[in-house]
């Protein structure tokens, strides 16, 4: 297989944890006989810096004739400690998914008993907790006419949605369960909100051609409540974008690192990949960032090309490296090791060539614990 991939390395680790990334499709493109071709461009702070503009028009061409975009991260403090900045990096990324039409935002998240002690909730809440979220990512409130009163006393954000924009997401979160354990919970605020009693009507007209999946409904506030009681209980979480945004932020602290989420934003012909984590500013350029949620998020963009195995491959190899304790500062901030040796890792299990066995003794110098 040949594919085009767009890399946009971004700000902050953005650079650090995207180059594992593509090590590991490298790989992966070696071991399994593909043909990935990258084409570097910018967004985001480093956009401004180079060009003035957060999304530069080259990124746009390229991402347009791409199979595939794998994004690092965004963000710098110059940026955010000035509330006045006409220019943001955010707003390339904002731009950038309208122009690609990612409707739809998954975020999968997966616990790992080895790192059961670092989540702020208990090891029997964490037991078997293994869900997704479908978030709505071009319309609801973020995208609705904004007015601010001439004397600054009133403002008003609309929060619009129509049908198309419901059941296109609503789609694939059902196909998604129907591969999975076939329960769907819609997480709105029905009780309040019109835009959201929509969403119900919608998802409920669209459950009747999905027999098999069953429909759970919970208002937002419970929604969040039963994240920490009973995260267990979800399966597949189908919400609109603010709610969403709220909802998955909360979900990533429970597996004990942000650095180990991916994420995936598909469109009507194209799709991104990123982990969910910030840029990190203090950590660039120091080789001490979590690659594995940008690992992971390759595995989602194999994923979408239709390489199930290979994407398997590369998530058995991630779960390989966090069971033997081969983790970042973020996990383990005494005894760790450095992004570049966790992608070697990676890369490693993937060829086959990671020992079976670990002596902690007998790792070379190269991949030694720091203390």
């Amino acid at each position: 297989m040949e594919k085009k991939i767009t890399v946009i390395n971004g700000d902050g680790i953005g650079p650090e944890v995207t180059a594992q990334a593509v090590r590991v499709l490298d790989t992966i493109a070696k071991e399994y006989g593909h043909v990935f071709e990258y084409d570097y461009q910018l967004m985001g702070a480093s956009a401004i810096d180079t060009t003035g503009n957060p999304l530069p028009e080259s990124t746009i061409a390229s991402c347009l004739e791409a199979d595939a975009v794998l994004f690092g991260a965004i963000g710098h403090p110059k940026y955010d400690n000035d509330p006045n900045a006409k220019v943001r990096p955010e707003q390339g990324l904002l731009k950038l998914r309208k122009v690609l039409q990612l409707y739809a935002n998954i975020r999968p998240v997966t616990t790992y008993a080895s790192l059961h002690h670092l989540s702020p909730l208990k090891v029997k809440q964490l037991q078997g907790v293994d869900f997704v979220i479908y978030r709505e990512l071009t319309g609801g409130i973020y995208f609705g006419n904004k007015v601010l009163t001439e004397d600054g006393l009133q403002a008003s954000d609309d929060c619009v949605y129509q049908v198309h924009e419901i059941e296109r997401i609503a789609k694939l979160a059902f196909e998604h369960a129907m591969q999975r354990r076939k329960k769907l919970t819609l997480v709105d605020k029905a009780n309040v909100l019109e835009t959201s009693r929509l969403w119900r009507r919608v998802v409920q007209q669209m459950a009747t051609s999905y027999p098999e999946v069953v429909v759970d409904y919970l208002f937002v506030d419970n929604a969040a409540m039963q994240l920490i009681l009973n995260p267990a209980q979800f399966d597949v979480i189908l919400t609109e974008n603010m709610f969403g945004d709220i909802i998955s932020d909360e979900a990533s602290v429970l597996t004990g690192s942000l650095g180990l989420l991916p994420s995936a934003s598909i469109g009507v012909k194209n799709a991104l990949f990123e982990p969910i984590h910030g840029s990190y500013p203090q950590a660039a350029g120091k080789d001490i960032a979590n690659p594995l949620g940008s690992i992971l998020s390759a595995a989602m963009l194999l994923d979408y090309f239709g390489l199930n195995t290979e994407a398997e491959a590369v998530r058995e190899a991630c779960s390989w490296t966090l069971e033997h304790r081969f983790v970042t500062k973020d996990i383990d901030s005494m005894n760790f090791y450095f992004t570049s040796t966790i992608g070697e890792m990676v890369c490693d299990r993937i060829e086959n060539q990671a020992a079976e066995a670990v002596n902690q003794h007998n790792i070379e110098l190269r991949k030694s614990t720091i203390i």
